[in-house]
Parts: C-alpha cells; structure tokens; sequence
C-alpha cells in the first residue's frame, strides 16, 4: 500500500477554534429611539416617560436588544438607562449601540468564560468559515485570549491556514 492516501489534517495537532460554536443564538433587534424625538431633534421627558409606560415591553421578552439613536440629535444619557429599566425584566441582553455592537458583546460574554488554559502550548486553527455572521471584533479578542497560551495561532481551516502567530523558542 505505498500509494495509500494520508489525511495529514486529521494526524496533524491542530487545535479548531470554532467561533461558529460559541454563538448564543435568540433573535437580536435594534430599539431605535428616533420615532420619540420631537421634530426628529428633541427628546421631552414627559413624553419620553409617557412611551416608556405606554410601551408592552414583553415583546423584547427574551430578545437580545441594541439600544440607540440613529439621528444626529443630543440624547439625554438617562433616557437610555430608563429604556434599559424597562427592558431588564423581559430582554435577554441590553446594550447601547447597534446590532454589530450587540453580537460583539454576546460573544464577548461567551469568550469570557473559557478556560484557556486547556490552549496551552497548542497549535490552534481559528476556523474562518462560520454559518453566523461573526464580527471581526470577535476574531480579534479571541487571538488576544489564545496568544498567551497558544504555541501557534492560525486562520482558516486545516486544510489551508494563514499563520499568524508562533511562540519564539526558549532557550
């Protein structure tokens, strides 16, 4: 059998770092307080309070929400922290920003919590195809928690990597 083939990848000591796998998945929307503006400019406490409670806010049950405002107008901070009083209750994650600012703190949330020391002294393939959209900020906070583990960081797939990183030599 000398011209068997080999599967070198799976042989290799490759470590895949799916980020695909660490997507909390719930449906993400965006509360934009534009609407509430008056003349698209100014937001008025009194009417701002009155769509606060007027508002069935159990609709976001469950939902991750970005809070913002799309317009160029001066919003009061504490009209953000009231929409995130009245959500709490009922939203899965609130932030202020939009969608991308969103998916990068779910993830932020899930990377918080690995144990990277199991990386240690690893060969690590940060996989780049992902079936979810997964933000470039998400790539890179994952490289800064590997980098100080790893032996050696890749992008890609184990078929076909990008080096990016390799721990020098002790001596």
């Amino acid at each position: 059998m000398e011209n068997e083939i080999v599967n070198r990848v799976n042989q290799s000591q490759l470590v895949t770092f799916d980020l695909e796998e660490l997507y909390t998945p719930g449906e993400r929307v965006l509360l934009d307080i534009k609407d509430q503006l008056f003349q698209g400019m100014i937001l008025k406490e009194k009417d701002f309070r009155d769509f606060i409670k007027a508002t069935d806010w159990s609709v976001y049950k469950n939902k991750f929400v970005a809070i913002t405002c799309s317009v160029d107008a001066i919003i009061p901070t504490w009209a953000f922290m009231l929409l995130t009083i009245a959500l709490q209750s009922h939203a899965s994650k609130i932030v202020f920003g939009n969608i991308d600012d969103l998916e990068n703190q779910i993830f932020h949330d899930t990377l918080s919590t690995i144990d990277y020391e199991t990386y240690r002294d690893a060969k690590i393939v940060i996989k780049g195809c992902s079936k979810v959209h997964v933000p470039v900020a998400v790539y890179v906070e994952a490289t800064n928690k590997l980098k100080p583990f790893a032996a050696s960081i890749m992008f890609g797939e184990p078929c076909s990597t990008v080096p990016l990183y390799k721990k020098p030599k002790q001596l």
